[in-house]
């Protein structure tokens, strides 16, 4: 049983979580640099134990549960991270959008799976945390720029003026994003409720 439960996909989640944690602890003493690139890391692990799992038929209980919980961690835990740094372009407020999210969209899924129904993952759901990872990278990339430590290459990448403007674009579209796939996840748990209701 531990050597199924151990399984890549498994490791790769918590090793997620582990690279999740030292991203935290990077913040707060300013290695924005070295927090950016873990996070890449980290959220890069994300696609690759989803993709093992479904190519080698590795799903199990424990990463049902375990996955979207770790992903949860690493993108709310930075959103409030960054929301705490002025700079990052990223407003207490969406910090509290993007937890409230998934909050609601966990209570409604446990909810509805307990009565046997269907909640599993949307698109729009998918959409939501790529576009959530691409404003945290953004709100790390936002400090270097104000503190003076943004490498060469990225200034020459992308300069100032035009990073300052794919800013806030990358910031509103994962708070949209996160509205619009919660709303998804209202109306399908609302449709199911009813359902079940109008059934009994």
């Amino acid at each position: 049983m531990w050597r199924r439960m151990l399984n890549v996909p498994n490791v790769l989640t918590m090793a997620r979580l582990v690279l999740s944690i030292v991203v935290f602890v990077l913040v707060p003493l300013d290695c924005f640099f070295a927090a950016l690139g873990v996070f890449i890391v980290a959220a890069s692990t994300d696609w690759v134990d989803g993709w093992w799992a479904r190519r080698f038929n590795q799903v199990t209980q424990l990463g049902r549960i375990f996955d979207p919980f770790v992903d949860k961690i690493i993108v709310c835990g930075l959103f409030i991270f960054l929301a705490a740094e002025p700079e990052s372009g990223i407003a207490a407020w969406m910090a509290v959008v993007v937890v409230g999210r998934e909050l609601l969209v966990t209570a409604l899924r446990g909810f509805i799976e307990q009565q046997g129904g269907d909640f599993s993952a949307k698109m729009a759901g998918k959409l939501k945390m790529v576009f959530q990872c691409v404003a945290g990278g953004f709100g790390l990339g936002a400090l270097m720029y104000a503190n003076g430590t943004a490498p060469g290459w990225l200034q020459w990448l992308l300069p100032p003026a035009v990073f300052h403007v794919l800013l806030p674009i990358t910031v509103w579209l994962a708070v949209l994003s996160t509205v619009y796939s919660g709303l998804q996840y209202v109306v399908v748990a609302f449709r199911q409720i009813a359902g079940a209701a109008d059934g009994g």
